[in-house]
């Protein structure tokens, strides 16, 4: 359970900086967002990467440690059901992934298909 949970905090610190560098305006639109704006995302998605970078990942990296027991959060949800949730949406990111129409953007589709993966570990391990 806990190789699972420092694989999937790798992998999402990795997501963290990729959403940071296009925030950023680092020209990587078109592995993002299905690959839409090839380059510099516009405004508002650069907006969103960064809510990804700075709140969302974050605060899944802290679950994970949480539910691994690797940190201690009591006001967090950390249980079993929590992630498996995280393994379903992780699971349903690879899919898009997959299915995206930006070959760049299918780069992601392992790492989200490894998290969903470590998430499911960690649930089947509390």
């Amino acid at each position: 359970m806990e190789i699972a949970a420092v694989i999937a905090v790798v992998l999402l610190g990795i997501m963290a900086v990729f959403q940071a560098a296009l925030a950023l305006g680092v020209p990587f639109g078109a592995a993002a967002w299905g690959g839409k704006y090839p380059g510099v995302l516009p405004p508002g998605f650069r907006i969103i990467s960064a809510v990804a970078a700075l709140i969302i990942y974050p605060g899944i990296i802290t679950i994970v440690l949480n539910a691994s027991r690797l940190v201690e959060v009591e006001w967090l949800p950390g249980n079993t059901g929590t992630m498996w949730f995280l393994a379903a949406i992780f699971t349903l990111g690879t899919v898009a992934n997959l299915m995206s129409q930006s070959q760049p953007e299918r780069i992601w589709a392992p790492v989200s298909a490894a998290i969903a993966i470590c998430c499911a570990v960690i649930a089947g391990g509390m």
